[in-house]
């Protein structure tokens, strides 16, 4: 008996024992293989990796490797550097692989109107980046993070306020008096152009940079046409960030940054000052001399510090919806004393599927607070002119305390300076601006059809702007009328909605695409009456409330086909209706055509050894512009006059109502465009690229012009004037000159030529003229002029003359029309303030766990008049009031100028510059604690600018610099956790 349970139990044993080992090789096998490409070659050093596990090994020379597959495992995942990620299941235990070389970037979806396409598809000229390649360091506006990434974009930052926002323009913008600023589209949502009340010059920076994935850049007619009128100037389309990944995990980013202040001009010191007035100044002048050695410049400008902290959690939601939600937070000072803003921002993006994900809809949320202080500029110039040889402070209580130019009743005089100090430390103008944006998304493809489906979005982008300005009647400043109490506020909203069916179908060598569908968008802006009191409440002055909206209804199509997927062509049409115009030309069609051939793929082409990419397009397209010229301004509006211009009826004085300046026939602003691209790759996309010309011309400009006495209410109106040309040359050069298992190295270089003529600048035909003056005036006058045949905003000067030292003569120029006269006739039209040529340059590096990188722009052949100089230069300036003197600029030692040389153009500089905009460093230290992945990095932003100009900054908005904010250098360390 006890030997039969033994036995019974040694079998059992040997079962169990069989059973254990028979599970172990099923759960843990090895396999065996080897890599090629599609030549047969074999690959080194691909990466093989067990999916799901960290398990990885390496090819050898001979392409074969060995991998140990843990329990419960068989998938592998292949990646080599030029080819397409390979996913093999494991079934047996030898494999061989083929790697495929096409080029993955050919495969990327780049996100299009109403729509998205593999960049293989594109027909026309459009730029994708994405977030691994955005700019690094603090960046407090969304465009910021593409500035130099581009051929044929150039973003410029307003001044080195943090709430100062960017100038963006896409190859130079199309139009003169009305906007060329790009449309900017937000997840769907085509935004409203321009600011609000609070934010009025940096309305982008609401909008999180850390929230977004990419931005895509669409230049050509044929990219942008689809959405018609407001496409002249190109388009932005911003992407954010969405939900994925089955696990929640939770990234945590954080950059603190020190902004180093610059001068603002070259002015003289305190000693050199004196030397002057003591040598030729009168008895009065010196007697204004003070005792103090203050440099203004240093006492009105800091150090800065700022912070930007993100917080993202991704995932599912009962591991079934994807979603993501994050918080931000910004914090940024500017280099001048009181200016700051601070910035809270929210999202939560859900992004749930239905019925076999054939309906997918998206909720897309997010918000914005800012609250501002903005200081008071005019503190810029004053600590530029201010006498250096007084103090801040004048030992007396008057006035805050602060030193100031007083007249012979002891009040400030009329016409002095004020002291920098006291305007910003004695005045508080804040703001706090909330911004809503969000969109609901659904896509239904058809059970019973499933290439067609349809979209619909209901989006909306709300916002609220109010603040105030609080001067002291104790201030300076605000003496003359008793301070200043005063509040404000805005609100704008935009609604939109659309609908579009689309239709896709593959039939053998054909594909179809076809989309057609409705917008309509309504935008308002509502700001109410307001009443100006000075500290003491009494009433200094009224604005009438504001109620402007304007509707947008829009009709469009477009159809794709594409034959033996290498002969592509697009057709679009939008038809769009505008409440700005005038029943009789509300509707514009704007219309466009693309054609592409992928002559890569040509059998002449298709086994190249060297050549990866070769693809050839063509475009034409029309676009429209509405912006930038009012809601009312083809209606006859009658407005309320000001006191000073009442009716006497009787003994009663009743106010009138005036008509405004109108234009009945106002209609579309209209540009026609030609496109013609190449795209091309070699040896497998090592070396990528594009190069593209294009040719504009828009008519029917909208430019505010002089009108003939007694034909409308005033001297100039907004009317359909002119015609302008221009074109241009882009390339783009994408490099990975080294690549291996431990270094890789990126090196991109872009180049944009562009050139833009004014045809025809005035409403009479045949008429002879000069020009339209243009531009910031001087002495009077626009400095620049647009005239016919010429390129547009030249400057208008004199032709200044030299000794044969290389001095300046005083008030001498050159008789350019040889009548021995110099007047007005001896103007001439001399450089442009716009760059012949813009170059971009960034290189990204990495080594094991390190990472570098950097960004360099260049502007060639851009000129900048330089008001600073002139203007504080000539001894006339040392003193405009007999209570004050000015300081001079240093240039005034090298001239000896008595008077301002105005029209001079000695003033004219060449302001060609390179620029490194940022350069990082950057180390990946993985797994710090369990769970935890942290990489660290250090930024230097604006490094150096290399150039000629003499002023502050060669990079400044109109050709003029005056007092200029200056672009400070910033340094950065930046840590992110990955949870």
């Amino acid at each position: 008996m006890k030997k039969s349970i033994f036995r019974k139990f040694l079998f059992c044993l040997c079962m169990v024992i069989s059973s254990l080992g028979v599970y172990a090789q099923e759960q843990r096998r090895t396999v065996n293989g080897a890599v090629t490409d599609e030549g047969g070659k074999a690959l080194e050093r691909v990466s093989v990796l067990v999916s799901g596990t960290s398990v990885s090994t390496l090819t050898n020379a001979a392409g074969f490797f060995t991998v140990t597959l843990p329990p419960g495992k068989d998938v592998l995942e292949f990646t080599y550097v030029g080819a397409a990620k390979k996913i093999v299941k494991a079934t047996g235990d030898t494999l061989h692989v083929v790697m495929s070389f096409e080029d993955k970037k050919l495969d990327e979806i780049v996100v299009i109107g109403y729509g998205t396409k593999t960049k293989k598809d594109m027909t026309g000229s459009a730029v994708s980046i994405s977030s691994k390649q955005f700019n690094p360091g603090l960046v407090g506006s969304s465009e910021q993070l593409i500035s130099g990434k581009s051929s044929g974009v150039q973003i410029m930052t307003n001044g080195g306020s943090p709430t100062a926002g960017s100038t963006i323009r896409i190859r130079g913008g199309a139009s003169l008096s009305a906007s060329n600023s790009p449309l900017v589209v937000l997840d769907g949502v085509p935004l409203e152009t321009g600011g609000i009340s609070g934010n009025s010059s940096n309305f982008l920076s609401m909008i999180n940079p850390n929230d977004i994935e990419s931005i895509t850049v669409l230049k050509d007619a044929a990219s942008t046409a689809i959405y018609g009128s407001r496409a002249s100037n190109g388009v932005l389309m911003i992407t954010t960030k969405k939900g994925k990944g089955d696990q929640l995990k939770l990234n945590f980013s954080s950059v603190v940054t020190l902004q180093q202040s610059k001068k603002v001009a070259d002015m003289m010191s305190p000693s050199q000052f004196r030397e002057v007035i003591n040598a030729a100044g009168t008895d009065a002048q010196k007697a204004l001399l003070g005792s103090s050695n203050t440099d203004w410049q240093k006492q009105v400008f800091k150090n800065a510090m700022g912070t930007d902290n993100n917080l993202g959690l991704t995932g599912k939601i009962a591991k079934a919806v994807p979603f993501r939600a994050s918080l931000g937070y910004y914090n940024q000072d500017g280099n001048l004393q009181t200016d700051k803003t601070r910035r809270f921002t929210g999202s939560l993006v859900v992004t749930p599927s239905f019925f076999d994900k054939h309906l997918n809809l998206t909720f897309n949320l997010k918000g914005a607070a800012n609250n501002n202080r903005f200081a008071n500029t005019d503190a810029i110039w004053s600590s530029v002119a201010f006498n250096p040889t007084q103090a801040v402070y004048s030992g007396k209580s008057a006035f805050g305390g602060f030193y100031e130019s007083l007249d012979n009743s002891g009040v400030p005089a009329t016409g002095a300076n004020r002291n920098p100090v006291g305007l910003l430390e004695q005045e508080t103008r804040k703001s706090d601006v909330y911004r809503s944006i969000g969109n609901f998304d659904a896509d239904y493809r058809f059970h019973f059809l499933p290439d067609l489906k349809a979209h619909v979005t209901l989006g909306y982008d709300y916002s609220k702007g109010e603040g105030s300005v609080w001067i002291p009647a104790s201030s300076a400043n605000g003496y003359n009328v008793g301070g200043s109490n005063n509040e404000y506020s805005q609100t704008l909203k935009n609604k939109l909605f659309t609908g579009y069916l689309n239709y896709s179908k593959n039939i053998g060598i054909h594909k179809f695409d076809a989309t057609a569908g409705y917008d309509y968008q309504h935008w308002s802006a509502k700001t109410p009456a307001i009443t100006y009191y000075n500290e003491k409440g009494v009433l200094q002055s009224t604005s009438k409330a504001t109620d402007e909206r304007h509707v947008l209804l829009s009709y469009y199509g477009r159809v794709n086909y594409t034959l033996f997927s290498k002969y592509m062509i697009t057709g679009t049409v939008r038809r769009d209706g505008t409440s700005r115009f005038s029943p009789e030309n509300r509707w514009g069609t704007f219309p466009s055509v693309a054609v592409a051939w992928n002559v890569i793929d040509e059998n002449f082409l298709k086994n190249s050894k060297v050549l990866s990419n070769l693809k050839l397009r063509a475009s034409y397209g029309v676009t429209g512009q509405q912006d930038g010229i009012g809601n009312y301004s083809y209606m006859s509006v009658y407005q309320q006059g000001n006191k000073y211009a009442q009716y006497r009826f009787g003994d009663e004085y009743l106010y009138v109502y005036r008509p405004s300046v109108y234009v009945y026939d106002l209609k579309w602003e209209t540009t026609k465009a030609f496109n013609y691209g190449l795209d091309f790759g070699f040896l497998n996309n090592r070396i990528s690229g594009s190069a593209e010309y294009y040719t504009r011309k828009t008519y029917d400009l909208l430019a505010n012009v002089s009108v003939p006495a007694g034909t409308n209410f005033d001297q100039t109106a907004t009317t359909n004037v002119g015609n302008i040309e221009s074109h241009g040359f882009e390339f783009q050069l994408n490099t990975t000159p080294i690549s291996s298992k431990d270094f890789k190295l990126d090196v991109n270089f872009n180049a944009t030529n562009q050139y833009t003529k004014v045809t025809n600048i005035t409403l009479v035909q045949g008429a002879t003229t000069v020009g339209t003056y243009a531009g910031p005036a001087v002495a009077g006058r626009g400095i620049q002029i647009l005239t016919p045949g010429y390129q547009p905003n030249m400057f208008y000067v004199y032709k200044q003359v030299y000794d044969a030292a290389g001095k300046p003569l005083e008030g001498v120029y050159a008789d350019l029309n040889h009548d021995g006269v110099i007047n007005e006739s001896d103007l001439y039209r001399y450089h442009s303030p716009a760059a012949t040529w813009m170059l971009g340059f960034n290189t990204q590096a990495t080594y094991k766990k390190w990472s570098a990188g950097f960004t360099m722009r260049a502007n060639l052949g851009n000129y900048v008049y330089n008001n600073t100089k002139m203007s504080l230069s000539a001894w006339e300036t040392v003193q405009y009031v007999d209570a004050a003197l000015n300081n001079l600029h240093k240039d005034y030692l090298n001239t000896g100028f008595k008077t301002r040389q105005y029209y001079s153009d000695y003033y004219v500089e060449n302001a060609s510059f390179l620029r490194m905009d940022n350069m990082s460093v950057a180390y990946n230290l993985g797994k710090v604690v369990k769970h935890v992945n942290m990489r660290i990095g250090a930024i230097a932003q604006n490094v150096f600018t290399i150039t000629k100009y003499t002023g502050q900054d060669p990079e400044v908005t109109n050709g003029y610099e005056s007092a200029f904010y200056p672009r400070p250098r910033t340094y950065s360390i930046n840590i992110n956790l990955e949870f």
